[in-house]
């Protein structure tokens, strides 16, 4: 099957590829062709047997449709997905205030033009009356924080002066010429941004270098360099120079040795460094929100347009393996075994393929037989559940042919497909790999829990196909032109022309993918600041609105000798009043449950970091720890105050820590 389809593979990848070259005149074996970097061959003889399996119908494809968005659908839309539907219904909802509290300059000004966008299409549309500019972002910029580390103090106290003047003289005059509430609004928002904008612009330090380019891209030639990445301030504050955005030339080619992607180190905050799955499932929604408003904000910053698509999701089964939605497909697992967050098909395949497949030569690229992929997929759809199905049947390229497959017949995307435009975008226009992984990053932020734990499942698979290059002769770029069709392209969908041209782009971004994912999986320290702070102007809300009702202030003053304590979050643990006395500052009490000595003391210093506590409990029960603990691995988690709850990093400095968030309980657990 595979030799047959090689000469029309070849003649594809000449009409659509943009690194389309002559086939060489000597004859290559497919290992050889495979370790060919500079050819895209391997892409498009997978595009090719991804559309035999089509048609001959051992996949039953679930087209994604794509409608045209009217004008402001969109930004209602952003608006809703970023947690700010507040903003369209008109109601005054804590949540929404909370989160506009925490926005930073860059991110503020994101949110006010696709809000400025949405309330144009209104009164072009005359739906109803839009609300007032100052209601939702207020006069009060301290909130805002402004990014100084290129402007003179002295400019920016000059300027705030005159701005603070023109806001309120042309505020005035306009209330008394007209009335029109729309028109001061606009007025508003045309002064309160020249006021933000023009201390940066008068710079001196900005002057000099926004003609320069932030182009870094390696030369073949350079090698391979380490670059530290630092998570404590937001992407689109961190760029106080516009890159030189410039359309890649069709005829040139990405740098696919290994050898041109850059080494990056995540540098260590005193507060350690969060992976996703160390946060509640609350928290992590707002990590979302934050998320999405910044990736905007970081593309507005850069000067490149946030495309989207606008996806009519087709309804998948309900039932089966194959074509079911994940969360479906993970509630039904869950039955069987709770707890589970990567569905048990995709474990499989993926097992089975570590144990006897990552030295097979070709492994991924070499597609197995079609008939055979057929036959074992309905199989599996009539045995899996039962525990008949015979593994040891299942050739290692026909469990690839059925890993491809599974990714493919999802009715909803792995990666999601509504930004993947605007990456595309971002690759073709920035150069520089650093603004690209960052762009990235937040992407995979923007991920459903279902579809982020399984895409970590099979990156951390791609990663050690790689690592095996040695035998099986597929090196990182020849993995990831093999993924991409299956990923990006055929998501459901037949691939557009567009998405043929983008080929080598969509390759690049599944090598970043894999060559990245250790880094792609943390949290940024910047938005995790910025969920504290939301929870604690939620808090704070909620403690004015009590203060406000008659039956509380009541209750309250019956009860004016009890110590007030916070509202105990989802998670934490009850102990006996004698563990629950007052404690000084700079000491915590810590709760371990399933160890013998369940609560202890600790003071705090300038060194104490969690793995400290960790040893410390280890030590004094390891005489009494049950059996089963001992096998076990503990946590030291942050529980309540303004976090919902946090698996600290063993790392993690516990007087920094415990200085953000004084009111949390201090767990050790598994």
């Amino acid at each position: 099957l595979f030799r047959k389809s090689l000469p029309r593979c070849r003649r594809i990848n000449r009409m659509l590829s943009n690194e389309s070259a002559p086939p060489p005149a000597f004859s290559r074996s497919n290992s050889q062709a495979s370790m060919d970097s500079t050819s895209m061959e391997d892409f498009w003889c997978e595009v090719e047997s991804i559309k035999e399996s089509s048609e001959d119908g051992s996949e039953e494809a679930t087209l994604l449709e794509f409608k045209p968005a009217d004008e402001g659908e969109l930004e209602a839309e952003w608006l809703q997905d970023v947690g700010l539907s507040t903003l369209i219904s008109g109601a005054e909802e804590e949540d929404g205030q909370a989160l506009l509290s925490t926005l930073t300059r860059t991110q503020a000004a994101a949110v006010q033009k696709r809000y400025n966008t949405y309330t144009q299409t209104l009164r072009k549309k005359n739906k109803h009356t839009v609300r007032d500019v100052r209601d939702i972002f207020g006069t009060n910029d301290s909130s805002v924080s402004m990014s100084c580390n290129i402007i003179d103090l002295n400019m920016i106290q000059i300027c705030a002066a005159w701005g603070r003047l023109i806001l309120r003289l042309g505020y005035e005059k306009c209330t008394l010429v007209n009335h029109n509430r729309q028109n001061r609004n606009m007025l508003w928002f045309t002064l309160k941004f020249l006021f933000e904008a023009l201390p940066l612009l008068l710079s001196q330090d900005f002057c000099h270098l926004a003609n320069s380019c932030l182009d870094c891209g390696l030369d073949k030639s350079s090698p391979s360099v380490t670059e530290e990445l630092s998570y404590e301030v937001s992407f689109s504050e961190s760029i106080t120079v516009l890159p030189k955005t410039q359309e890649r030339p069709k005829n040139q080619r990405f740098k696919k040795e290994d050898y041109a992607l850059p080494k990056f180190i995540v540098r260590k905050s005193r507060f350690g460094l969060t992976e996703v799955g160390d946060l509640s499932p609350e928290d992590m929604k707002k990590i979302r929100y934050l998320s999405l408003i910044e990736l905007t904000a970081f593309y507005d910053a850069l000067g490149v347009e946030l495309k989207r698509n606008r996806a009519e999701r087709v309804r998948g089964r309900e039932n089966g393996l194959f074509g079911v939605p994940l969360a479906i497909l993970l509630e039904n697992d869950q039955k069987k075994v709770p707890g589970i967050k990567v569905p048990l098909i995709f474990q499989k395949l993926l097992l089975k393929l570590e144990e006897t497949g990552l030295e097979t030569e070709g492994i991924l690229r070499v597609p197995g037989s079609a008939s055979r992929v057929k036959n074992l997929h309905q199989e599996l759809e009539a045995k899996f559940y039962e525990d008949t199905f015979d593994w040891d049947q299942v050739r290692n390229n026909d469990a690839a042919g059925l890993l491809k497959m599974f990714i493919r017949e999802l009715p909803s995307p792995l990666f999601t497909v509504e930004y993947l435009p605007a990456f595309i975008t971002l690759v073709e226009k920035i150069s520089k790999i650093k603004l690209q992984l960052q762009a990235l990053h937040l992407l995979i932020m923007l991920l459903p829990e279902a579809n982020r734990d399984t895409a970590k499942a099979f990156l951390q698979f791609l990663k050690k196909v790689v690592a095996n290059e040695g035998k099986n002769k597929m090196n990182l770029w020849n993995v990831s032109m093999i993924v991409a069709p299956n990923l990006f392209i055929y998501k459901g969908k037949r691939a557009n022309q567009q998405e043929m041209q983008a080929a080598a782009t969509t390759a690049h971004i599944v090598r970043l993918l894999i060559r990245y994912q250790d880094i792609l999986w943390t949290v940024p320290s910047f938005l995790i600041s910025q969920v504290r702070k939301m929870n604690e102007t939620a808090m704070n809300n909620s403690k004015r609105q009590l203060m406000f009702d008659k039956g509380v202030r009541k209750l309250l003053r019956r009860k004016t000798m009890e110590r007030e304590r916070p509202e105990r979050p989802e998670g934490a643990v009850t102990f006996p009043p004698y563990l629950q006395s007052d404690i000084p500052e700079g000491v915590i009490r810590v709760y371990a449950p399933l160890h013998s000595k369940v609560s202890m003391a600790i003071q705090l210093n300038s060194q104490t970091k969690a793995k400290d506590i960790l040893a410390r409990f280890h030590c004094e029960n390891s005489r009494g720890s049950s059996q089963n603990m001992r096998g076990q691995i503990q946590s030291l988690h942050e529980i309540g105050g303004n976090i919902g709850q946090h698996c600290l990093d063993p790392d993690a400095y516990m007087l920094d820590v415990y200085r953000v968030n004084p009111q949390a309980e201090w767990v050790i657990k598994p």
